[in-house]
């Protein structure tokens, strides 16, 4: 007899009293819990950074010369070393900013992000950007956001495949609380996160958004980011350079983007058993910069965040001089730490090299015409916007986010001309934006299929429709070779060709048993199909195949065009199962 026969009480889960709900509250009351706990995360992040950097450089600050030195220098090494070790026994997706990685998780796992990921990246990010380290908080804030909304989702009963709401929820309310900016998160992740402004997620992530703001407000307080006091609108002078600040902005983030990644590129194709210890150059690098600037100038915005600094460049205290030494030494200790596989987001550094242009800029001309405090704070913000617009490549967000953190809005007509000069040189300069090109750059492409409204369509669609067409082939199996493919790929499985025909499946698996034993890996047998192959052939294939794995071939059956996996198939069957309970 069980507890309800017996009369005695039955006792419910959280999630079982929210499944007794309608749906529309229940999914109210879902996004209400995913924004407060993800901006609660988001806030005590914040506070422990600044408690991290206060206890270290703060302190240290107040201390002699020699002092300062010793104690910068230990207290960067040690927490980059414990960051390292962090990341390479437990997470290493909580690496870099997380929004690439956030992102792959919500088109490739449903929104699903592991709880370790969470905990990696609140301990990781604090003890990296507290310590010194030239990096972010907001795009770790997004990504434990989105972990927590994830896991948050998971104790109130939502299925693994259904988090995706969840994850964009709490990265909205993770930017909101770590940058005050309600607005600003919102269409970040829209833009960015989902990639659709008019996204059936609109109403959650705005109201998450909305409620991380209100945990910020309630825990640290109101004010905006950056204070301008007493700020008039730009004049016709300061109009007419907005478009070159934010051209030469807009070039800093590209090289960026370009040295942070072609760093990052080189050290991951030379591999390392030792790769704990790259973070650690990155803070070397930093300390040998931020230490001889502080020692020359008394400033710390080389270290961590910088918003001290550019704080100070917004009030007009900073001079053109000292903004470009803060420009060079920020930019080349930003990319090291990131390059180096570091623990931090890349917001904060852009934001920081954008000011010091517009500030440069303004400076240099002083020097032969007038140019009034109006117009240099002006020109600061809209290097801001446009750097950050530059590499993101979210216009809409870049201005938004600027305005929320300066509550000016005389501003926001210079911003939207940055914007236009910033996006038109990024479209030119670079093909994706950092967050694509990082995921391409780890052999990630995030294709999503829209798929018809009816299943039968649905299952007449062609094969090409959901194939991945860039897959990696593997055509050496020496073992230098096969050692540097699984370092550079993440994949599971790989087609084998011999003498341009197709052999075999590789998997992973067997090329790590194989390389560990000293001989040649077996191969698997492969299982084709042809683009022109429809999805309801593809299903019944992919039973037939022991590694739900299929290679598309030409319509000879000679050439390799791509493959296919199980996870492509459920992964679009999902969202045409989501687009058909929407309608």
């Amino acid at each position: 007899m069980n507890s309800a026969e017996s009369g005695d009480p039955v006792m419910l889960y959280p999630g079982e009293y929210l499944l007794r709900l309608p749906r529309q509250t229940r999914a109210v009351l879902q996004t209400c819990l995913y924004g407060l706990g993800a901006g609660m995360a988001t806030v005590a992040f914040q506070l422990g950074i600044n408690w991290v950097y206060q206890l270290g450089l703060g302190t240290l600050s107040h201390r002699s010369m020699g002092v300062f030195m010793v104690g910068s220098f230990v207290g960067i090494v040690s927490s980059s070393l414990a960051v390292g070790w962090l990341l390479n026994s437990f997470c290493g997706e909580a690496a870099g900013s997380g929004i690439p990685q956030l992102k792959l998780a919500f088109w490739k796992d449903f929104g699903s992000v592991p709880w370790r990921v969470a905990w990696v990246k609140f301990v990781a990010g604090i003890l990296s950007i507290g310590g010194g380290a030239s990096l972010g908080r907001e795009g770790p804030s997004v990504q434990l956001a989105g972990a927590v909304g994830s896991n948050l989702a998971g104790l109130l009963g939502e299925a693994k495949q259904n988090r995706r709401a969840a994850a964009a929820a709490g990265a909205a309310a993770g930017l909101a609380a770590a940058f005050n900016t309600p607005l600003a998160a919102t269409t970040f992740v829209l833009e960015e996160i989902i990639g659709d402004l008019n996204s059936r997620f609109l109403g959650g992530v705005l109201l998450a958004s909305v409620l991380g703001a209100l945990v910020v407000h309630g825990v640290i307080g109101k004010q905006p980011s950056f204070s301008l006091h007493g700020v008039d609108a730009p004049s016709w002078t300061g109009y007419a350079l907005t478009p070159v600040v934010a051209a030469l902005a807009a070039l800093v983030g590209i090289g960026f983007q370009r040295a942070a990644l072609g760093l990052r590129r080189r050290l991951k194709a030379r591999g390392s058993s030792r790769s704990w210890l790259l973070p650690v150059g990155g803070a070397l690098i930093t300390w040998v910069l931020g230490a001889t600037v502080y020692w020359r100038t008394g400033r710390l915005g080389v270290f961590s965040l910088g918003y001290d600094d550019l704080s100070s460049a917004l009030a007009g205290d900073l001079g053109w001089q000292l903004a470009a030494v803060l420009l060079l030494t920020k930019f080349v200790a930003t990319f090291s730490c990131y390059g180096f596989g570091g623990c931090g987001g890349i917001f904060s550094p852009t934001l920081f090299f954008g000011g010091m242009m517009g500030v440069l800029v303004a400076g240099l001309l002083n020097i032969e015409w007038t140019i009034s405090r109006a117009d240099t704070v002006a020109l600061a913000v809209v290097g801001m916007s446009a750097c950050l617009g530059a590499v993101v490549g979210a216009p809409v967000t870049g201005i938004l986010i600027v305005f929320e953190m300066t509550h000016e809005f005389a501003l926001v007509p210079a911003l939207m001309i940055g914007a236009l000069v910033s996006q038109t040189l990024r479209r030119r300069m670079n093909r994706h934006n950092f967050y694509e090109a990082l995921l391409d750059q780890d052999g990630h492409r995030i294709e999503h299929v829209r798929p018809p409204r009816d299943l039968t369509s649905w299952q007449r669609l062609p094969v090409s429709a959901l194939a991945n067409f860039h897959a990696v082939i593997v055509e050496n199996m020496e073992r230098d070779v096969l050692r540097s493919l699984l370092r550079s790929h993440p994949y599971q499985r790989f087609p084998v060709t011999r003498a341009g025909r197709l052999a075999g499946i590789l998997t992973r698996g067997e090329a790590d048993k194989a390389l560990t034993e000293g001989r040649e890996p077996r191969l698997e047998p492969a299982v084709t199909c042809s683009r022109n192959q429809t999805i309801q052939d593809l299903q019944q294939l992919l039973i037939d195949s022991t590694t739900q794995f299929l290679v598309v071939m030409d319509e000879e059956g000679k050439r390799v065009l791509g493959v296919v996996t199980l996870h492509d198939l459920l992964r679009s069957q999902a969202a045409a199962a989501e687009q058909y309970s929407d309608a």
